[in-house]
């Protein structure tokens, strides 16, 4: 059985200098900008990604107490 968790991207309008913003309504601080709306949308989805990235270089990160979750994003 696959499940799926839904975010939901917000836009701003473009700003006086032409940037959009965009930022994941779920995920606090998960925000980035473009020049376009499909620019911020894929900016955005790369914070994302990365914010829920392990840290690498801290050993207590994965062990007995853990377990995987896999996400699926929803464009």
């Amino acid at each position: 059985m696959s499940n799926t968790l839904r975010l939901t991207i917000a836009f701003d309008e473009p700003d006086e200098a032409g940037w959009v913003v965009a930022r994941v309504i779920e995920v606090p601080g998960a925000l980035s900008q473009g020049r376009t709306r499909e620019e911020a949308r894929e900016s955005v989805i790369d914070a994302l990604r990365l914010m829920l990235t392990p840290d690498d270089d801290d050993p207590g990160v994965l062990d007995e107490r853990t377990e995987p979750l896999d996400l699926t994003m929803v464009a």
